[in-house]
């Protein structure tokens, strides 16, 4: 036999378990609900951050391509001041690297006398000598060196030091005379050495006359400068526009021989023609010499004769006096006997005293000079006639004089 269960037991428990089935579908629900939820929020999530990272992305973008255009903007500014602004500075420094020039000194102009025929400074022309150590192999440097040294009585270390500088041009020696320049010339064609060493056209300041009218004259230095007197006061006028030889160089500053060479010629210097009459200023040197000596006059002299219808100077005579072509040496015998003994400071200051024109650059007292503006005012108001003897007795002291 089966055991029955009461009817209302059995609704009881069926009641019950709807109930469970209608929470556990609840909350199933629920479940299902919220996962809907999370899901739909974090679909929405995803929406905002991808419209922020695209809000980003594009402030992104946007940054990026102002900094573009700001740097290009600088770049651009940059280009256009190398390009307008230092464009002529550039090039000239440019052209200064890629190429090599070797200046030609013009002739310097001749100065002449009143006449016009009488020369009393002209240039004669010499060579320079000098070398572009690149274009020097390094096997030929010391030949090169020894050779330069023996043949212009150099220093060899000095000599050498330069062939073996890294430069793109070294003076060796100025001024020397077409023989040793053809010797030059003859050595390198024995020795096979066709580049490394120039020899180039220069001049040299030669004074015909020596000692005449030096302290006027003045002379020049080692590159045809003017330094003293007419030489440097007329400097612009008398010195010319250099020339120069132009070559094209490599990165390391070595010849491209296949460019050759481009020769830009000088200019040279006006003449000059002085009022000084070189006759005259000869006679007044002479005469002046021979009072100083007798006299004992310590301090020298000076002579200034003028014509008196325009005021031109004819002579300008100084003493003692120097040789033109030999400025730094003793021009007086007693000078050139305690010459040795002298310090360096003394000769300057010997030297400096010896080229100063005293005529122009001292002072003086007019003294009796000053006589003749005073009978010259006499003549012209009539107060006095010319050769009426006993008119004027001057006693020799201040202050009295009888007429």
């Amino acid at each position: 036999m089966s055991a029955r269960v009461p009817r209302n037991k059995v609704q009881k428990l069926k009641k019950v378990k709807v109930q469970d089935d209608i929470s556990k579908i609840k909350k199933d629900a629920s479940k299902l609900q919220k996962k809907k939820f999370k899901k739909q929020l974090k679909k929405e999530k995803i929406k905002v951050d991808e419209k922020i990272s695209e809000i980003s992305r594009r402030k992104r973008m946007r940054v990026w391509i102002m900094a573009v255009c700001l740097i290009c903007l600088l770049f651009i500014g940059r280009i256009g001041w190398i390009q307008f602004v230092m464009g002529e500075d550039l090039k000239k420094k440019a052209y200064t690297q890629q190429t090599l020039d070797r200046n030609i000194n013009p002739r310097r102009g001749t100065i002449y006398d009143a006449t016009g025929k009488n020369i009393l400074a002209v240039s004669s022309t010499v060579n320079t000598v000098t070398v572009n150590p690149v274009n020097i192999s390094k096997n030929d440097k010391e030949k090169v060196a020894h050779a330069l040294s023996d043949m212009f009585e150099l220093d060899y270390d000095t000599v050498l030091k330069k062939v073996k500088k890294r430069s793109s041009i070294e003076t060796i020696v100025k001024k020397i005379d077409k023989e040793k320049a053809d010797e030059l010339r003859k050595w390198m064609s024995e020795n096979n050495i066709e580049n490394g060493i120039n020899i180039d056209e220069d001049t040299k300041r030669y004074y015909p006359n020596n000692n005449l009218a030096s302290q006027v004259i003045g002379f020049c230095g080692s590159d045809n400068q003017g330094l003293d007197g007419i030489e440097a006061v007329y400097e612009k006028e008398l010195k010319g526009e250099k020339g120069k030889i132009v070559k094209i160089t490599d990165a390391k500053g070595g010849e491209i021989s296949q460019e050759g060479e481009d020769y830009i010629s000088g200019i040279d210097g006006n003449d000059l023609i002085l009022s000084i009459d070189s006759t005259i200023q000869g006679i007044a040197e002479k005469y002046l010499k021979e009072a100083c000596i007798d006299n004992v006059c310590t301090d020298g002299g000076n002579i200034i004769i003028m014509n008196p219808k325009n005021g031109d100077i004819l002579a300008m005579a100084g003493y003692p006096n120097y040789n033109l072509n030999s400025p730094y040496e003793p021009s007086t015998d007693e000078m050139k006997e305690v010459w040795d003994t002298l310090s360096q400071a003394d000769k300057v200051k010997n030297m400096q005293a010896m080229w100063r024109n005293k005529a122009i650059s001292d002072t003086y007292e007019p003294g009796s000079t000053f006589k003749l503006i005073t009978s010259s005012a006499a003549l012209e108001e009539g107060i006095t006639t010319t050769d009426k003897a006993g008119e004027f007795s001057c006693t020799r002291k201040y202050n009295y004089c009888r007429g």
